[in-house]
């Protein structure tokens, strides 16, 4: 198999290894940098068409990108003030279109590139969600991952017919039995080789290969068998970004890619060495667990050029929408306090934690106030910003690899699609000069398009791998029509048992 991350040498230096890299957006106007579609030539507001997204498709696939990774909410940042106001005063990540319908037009431009959509697993039926990613799957060749997220607005559960998100260990207890239906409909309802296609007996798919689920738990109750027929994946590459406790048992049981963000590389680090603790201690290979974190290059061919556009950015950016991030975030609203009040006194717990957390991690600023973390999240939102020209940017990024371990970067835009053009035309030279970035997707063995999976993991690696927790359920090649089990589980420990 050839891995994507396989080391390379570039004459006496140090083994390197190509990073992963995703372009970060979302179907909005103001995503993680509100108030900069106000920039001269931007395309943000153009997010209802379908031209923006074919156009930042083969932009990223031009310069050769893994992903691009999609953000979503299904409610509004209402916190700030208490109202939605702010968020549709900024345009801050409302309005949201659906992420998942443009994906099939920027499939049909591209080859190559991976398609990471975020799919909450509190508010759809899995059977639901099997479907679109099985279909999508298809569609594309194989090239789809799904961003797992329990979702945390309460706007969001209005929305869907409730008073209030679930409680936050729920949510996580419930998507643990939502992964196990969606595991047995996308691995273990049809063989690998129920499609006959076989003309003299007019028969079309076996019978015999198909199976119903029949999995009755304690919140889902699901027949089957999987309406579509198996695709390129079968289960699509698996991302998450949970970052409390139960949310990184979560992770590292289930994902293959994990987010994380934080303004330190040692302060990731932590995290990054605690993921690969935990998937080794469940019996998966740590290094096969990616870990991506969150950074917005500033990229300019002089320092002067990189700094003259981050002050314009400042100059154009919303600090309302960035308060309206920091409310949808947190839960925390800082609309009562005044704009230069020191919020690390004020009566507020959670403020004040949320507060103490930012001066940990960028001590340099003296006086921690809502208009400060107005300032702190307006460009980039939780990432770094790393500014300067393509080599001081990627001595920044090796730094991270370096101190933080992580294995790739999702990159957050501040101009669209001028961002992801400089970081094309040129971060990624350097890059590759250096042996960060490949120069070209790798081949498969048959030309056919990189799955998703193949782009983090290796070339070969289209289904789960073996040591993956879903692996068990898969029905191979051979095996009897016998009701679908969690193979390697003793039979007294499996769960809900069909």
């Amino acid at each position: 198999m050839s891995a994507p991350n396989a080391p390379t040498t570039n004459g006496n230096a140090a083994p390197r290894r190509p990073l992963i890299f995703n372009a970060f957006d979302m179907t909005c106007a103001g995503h993680q940098s509100p108030g900069l579609w106000k920039l001269p030539g931007d395309r943000a507001p153009e997010f209802g068409t379908l031209k923006y997204w074919t156009d930042l498709a083969q932009l990223l696939e031009r310069g050769k990108f893994n992903a691009l990774f999609i953000a979503d909410v299904v409610g509004g940042y209402d916190v700030y003030n208490g109202n939605l106001d702010g968020a549709l005063r900024t345009g801050t990540q409302f309005a949201v279109n659906d992420p998942s319908l443009a994906v099939s037009a920027m499939a049909a431009v591209t080859k190559n590139l991976a398609f990471g959509i975020t799919q909450s697993v509190t508010y759809e039926a899995p059977f639901t969600v099997a479907r679109r990613f099985s279909t999508l799957d298809h569609l594309t060749e194989g090239r789809v991952a799904i961003n797992i997220v329990t979702s945390y607005l309460d706007s969001a559960a209005r929305n869907y017919g409730l008073a209030q998100q679930l409680p936050h260990a729920e949510r996580y207890k419930r998507a643990e039995e939502y992964q196990q239906v969606l595991y047995k409909l996308w691995e273990s309802s049809w063989r690998d080789d129920a499609k006959m296609l076989d003309a003299e007996r007019d028969l079309y798919y076996n019978p015999e290969l198909v199976r119903v689920v029949n999995h009755k738990g304690e919140y889902f109750s699901v027949s089957g068998p999987h309406i579509v027929e198996p695709s390129p994946q079968r289960t699509p590459l698996i991302f998450q970004a949970g970052t409390s406790g139960p949310g990184m048992a979560f992770a590292t049981r289930h994902a293959e890619a994990i987010f994380v963000s934080a303004h330190d590389p040692v302060f990731i680090r932590k995290k990054v060495d605690q993921i690969r603790a935990d998937a080794a201690n469940l019996g998966r290979d740590p290094r096969s667990v990616k870990v991506i974190t969150l950074l917005t290059p500033i990229i300019g061919r002089t320092e002067e050029e990189a700094q003259e556009k981050l002050k314009t950015y400042k100059k154009l950016a919303s600090t309302e929408g960035a308060l309206v991030l920091f409310g949808g975030w947190t839960g925390l609203d800082l609309g009562p306090f005044g704009d230069d009040e020191e919020l690390r006194f004020v009566e507020s717990n959670a403020v004040k934690s949320a507060v103490e957390t930012f001066a940990r991690t960028d001590p340099s600023v003296p006086k921690w106030t809502k208009r400060a973390v107005a300032e702190h999240i307006a460009i980039g939102g939780m990432g770094v910003n790393i500014v300067g020209t393509p080599k001081q940017v990627a001595d920044e990024l090796e730094r991270w690899v370096e101190a933080g371990d992580v294995d790739g970067f999702n990159f957050a835009y501040c101009s669209s699609l001028g961002s992801f053009t400089d970081i094309v035309d040129l971060l990624f030279p350097e890059l590759e000069r250096r042996g960060l970035k490949w120069g070209d997707y790798p081949a498969t063995e048959n030309g056919t398009p990189l799955t998703a999976r193949e782009s983090y993991l290796g070339v070969g690696q289209k289904r789960l791998r073996d040591d993956h927790p879903a692996s068990r359920f898969k029905w191979n090649v051979g095996e009897e029509r016998s009701a679908p089990v969690e193979k390697g589980v003793p039979e007294g420990q499996q769960k809900a048992q069909p």
